[in-house]
C-alpha cells in the first residue's frame, strides 16, 4: 500500500496548477457520459458481444482458470495476498475483468479521437473508483492492520474521517498540518515587507553574503499558491539559494481575494508587478531588474514582459520561466479532452456570479482529476489503515491554497481559448496587445521529464515564442514541483542540456536529439547563468529597503497567513 515517501513522492507530482482545467464544467463530464451511452445503445449485437466476453472471464475466475494478473508496478496489489489467496486473487481478477471489459467495450465504440480520449478518461475514473483496495473487505493490508492493532487503526481511520468531514470540507487530508508554522520551520529566511498595497507585498529578503551582484531578482509566484514555495525548508529555499549565492533577492506575496476582490484581472496584476519592479529598481540603485516565474505566475511575467517592450520600458532584465506552458495544445494533458468551448464559458459564468472561485473548489475539482493519486491514496492510508497524512513540506504548502478571482480567471481562460501568447499583437489584455516577439530579454525555460501538469514538451515551445536571441532551456529529472525544487545534494538528481550552444530547434523532439545528460542538480547552472546575468559586484546592503520603501512586517509578510 502506497504510505510514507511513496505517497509524498506521489502527492508532490500533483500539486495543485492553474491551467485550462479552470474551464471544466460537469456539463462536460455529463456529456462525455452520455455520448458513451447513446453510441453504446445503438449496437445491440456489440452489447452481445462485449457481455459474452466479460461472461467467459467471470466463468474463468470461478473455475480457477483465469490468468489475469495485476500489473507488477500497480503499487495497490503489492500485497502478497492478492497472488496467494484464493479470496484476495479472484477479487483483483473480477477487478481486472471489468478493467479490460470496459477497455475493450471503448476500442470498439465508433467515435472520433476526441471523445474516445474523453471517454478513456472517464472511464478510467470509474473504473479506479470501483478498486477493491478502496474498500476494507477488499483490502488484505488493512484487515491485516485492523488484527495487529486489535481495531485500533478502524478506531483512528473513523477519527480521521470524522476530521475530514469536520474540520476539511469533506475532503480527505493530504497532508499533517499539525508540525508545520510559518516562519519558524518553514518560510524561515530573513527579510521584511517594503511595500504593501491592497493587492500584494514586496518582500525584500536580506543578503547573507557580504558582497552582493548589483542587478537583483523578483519572483513572480502563481496567483492561486502562497509565495513560500520558494522558501520551504532551508535545504532546498530557491530564495536561500540565491542569497547565498550573492542574489539581491525579492519576491512578490499575492494576497488571497475576498468575493469582493473579484474584479481583480491580470492588467491589475501587471500593474502590481510593474510597481514591484520600480520599488526594488529604486531599493538596489539597479537599471535592471531580473525575473524569475513559475507555471501560472510565467504567464503573469511574460504578460509583464510583453507590456514592457509595448512601452519600450527596458526595466526588464533576464527572464526565468520555471514549468510554465504559454502555447497550450489540447492533448498535453490527461483531462484536456474535457475542456470544450461551452465548459469555458459556463466556468466564466459561474465564477463571475461567485466572484470567486474558492480554494477549496479548486483543490476538490483538481483532487478529482486525478483521484488514484489525490483521493484513493489517502482513503486507503487515513481511513482503512488509521495512518496520519504525511508531514510534508510541499503538501503543506500545496493545501496552503488561495482563492482565485473571477475577472482573473477569465483572463487566464482568454489566454488559453486565443493561443494569445503565439500571436503577434492580435490579442489585447493588461491595456496593451500581446506580442512576445518584442521581448528581447536573455531567456531561460525549466521543464520536468515527469510533469504531467505542465508537459515538458510543451513548456519547450516558448522558447520558440520569444524575441530573445540567448535562449537556453533545461529539463530537469523530475515532475512539476520536485523539477523546480531540486537542490544540490540529491544523489538521483540529473538534467538534460543540448550539447552545442546557439539556436535552439523548433521542436522539442528535435532538441532532444542533440543532449547531454548531466548529473546533479541543475540550480548550480541556472546560478552561474543568472550571475552572469547580474552585473557587477557590490558591498551588500546593511539595511533592508530604504527611505521611500521602509521595513514593515518580517517575512514572509501577512497576507501569507491572512484567512479568506
Amino acid at each position: 500500500m502506497p504510505q510514507g515517501p511513496t505517497l509524498e513522492n506521489e502527492a508532490a507530482q500533483s500539486t495543485a496548477a492553474l491551467g485550462p482545467l479552470i474551464g471544466i464544467a460537469r456539463e462536460d463530464l455529463v456529456g462525455a457520459v452520455a455520448v458513451l451511452l447513446r453510441e453504446s445503445a445503438s449496437d445491440p449485437n456489440r452489447i452481445m458481444k462485449h457481455a459474452k466476453s466479460m461472461t467467459e472471464d467471470m466463468v474463468k475466475i470461478m473455475t480457477g482458470k483465469s490468468e489475469l494478473a495485476p500489473h507488477p508496478k500497480d503499487k495497490r496489489f503489492m500485497d502478497p495476498a492478492w497472488q496467494y489467496n484464493p479470496f484476495f486473487r479472484a477479487g483483483a481478477q473480477y477487478y481486472l475483468a471489468i478493467q479490460k471489459g470496459m477497455h475493450s467495450w471503448l476500442e470498439d465504440l465508433e467515435l472520433d479521437d476526441l471523445e474516445r480520449d474523453r471517454a478513456n478518461f472517464i472511464s478510467n475514473i470509474i473504473i479506479d473508483s470501483l478498486a477493491p483496495t478502496n474498500t476494507l473487505a477488499g483490502n488484505p493490508t488493512a484487515q491485516k492492520r485492523l488484527i495487529d492493532s486489535g481495531g485500533l487503526s478502524l478506531i483512528k481511520g473513523l477519527q480521521n474521517a470524522y476530521n475530514d468531514v469536520v474540520h476539511n470540507k469533506g475532503m480527505v487530508s493530504q497532508v499533517d498540518k499539525r508540525p508545520f508554522k510559518l516562519g519558524e520551520n518553514i518560510a524561515t529566511s530573513k527579510g521584511s515587507v517594503v511595500l504593501r498595497t491592497e493587492m500584494m507585498e514586496l518582500i525584500h529578503y536580506a543578503p547573507t553574503t557580504d558582497e552582493v551582484h548589483e542587478i537583483p531578482q523578483l519572483t513572480i509566484p502563481p496567483q492561486i499558491n502562497k509565495m513560500y514555495i520558494n522558501d520551504l525548508s532551508p535545504e532546498k529555499s530557491v530564495i536561500k539559494y540565491q542569497l547565498d549565492n550573492g542574489i539581491q533577492t525579492f519576491v512578490i506575496s499575492w494576497r488571497n481575494p475576498s468575493k469582493e476582490q473579484g474584479v481583480w484581472n491580470m492588467a491589475d496584476c501587471i500593474r502590481s508587478c510593474e510597481e514591484a519592479m520600480e520599488a526594488v529598481a529604486d531599493i538596489t540603485g539597479a537599471k535592471k531588474v531580473n525575473v524569475s516565474a513559475g507555471c501560472s505566475g510565467g504567464q503573469t511575467a511574460s504578460v509583464l514582459a510583453s507590456k514592457l517592450a509595448s512601452e519600450k520600458n527596458d526595466l526588464l532584465g533576464s527572464l526565468t520561466l520555471m514549468v510554465c506552458v504559454l502555447h497550450p495544445k489540447q492533448n498535453d494533458i490527461e483531462a484536456g479532452s474535457l475542456v470544450s468551448e461551452n465548459g469555458m464559458k459556463l466556468a466564466r459564468q459561474r465564477a463571475a456570479k461567485a466572484g470567486i472561485i474558492k480554494a477549496d473548489d479548486l483543490a476538490r475539482g483538481f483532487a478529482w482529476l486525478r483521484p488514484n493519486d489525490l483521493i484513493w491514496n489517502y482513503v486507503i492510508n487515513n481511513y482503512l489503515l488509521g495512518a496520519d497524512p504525511p508531514a510534508f513540506d510541499v503538501l503543506f504548502w500545496n493545501s496552503d491554497a488561495t482563492n482565485l478571482s473571477a475577472s482573473l480567471m477569465g483572463d487566464f481562460l482568454t489566454l488559453f481559448e486565443t493561443l494569445a501568447f503565439t500571436k503577434k499583437g492580435e490579442v489585447e489584455m493588461a491595456d496593451h496587445k500581446i506580442d512576445l516577439s518584442k521581448v528581447k530579454s536573455d531567456l531561460f525555460v525549466l521543464g520536468g521529464v515527469t510533469d504531467h501538469i505542465t508537459p515538458w514538451k510543451a513548456t519547450y515551445r516558448s522558447t520558440q515564442l520569444f524575441g530573445s536571441k540567448d535562449i537556453t532551456y533545461v529539463l530537469s529529472q523530475s515532475g512539476h514541483m520536485q523539477a523546480i525544487l531540486n537542490p544540490p545534494g540529491n544523489p538521483k538528481a540529473k538534467y538534460y542540456l543540448q550539447k552545442k550552444k546557439g539556436k535552439l530547434p523548433e521542436t522539442a523532439e528535435k532538441w532532444l536529439e542533440d543532449t547531454e545528460e548531466i548529473a546533479g542538480s541543475w540550480w548550480p547552472y541556472w546560478m552561474e547563468w543568472m550571475q552572469k546575468r547580474s552585473g557587477n559586484i557590490i558591498s551588500a546592503p546593511k539595511e533592508l529597503g530604504n527611505d521611500k520603501y521602509k521595513p514593515l512586517d518580517p517575512a514572509p509578510g501577512l497576507y501569507v497567513v491572512e484567512e479568506r
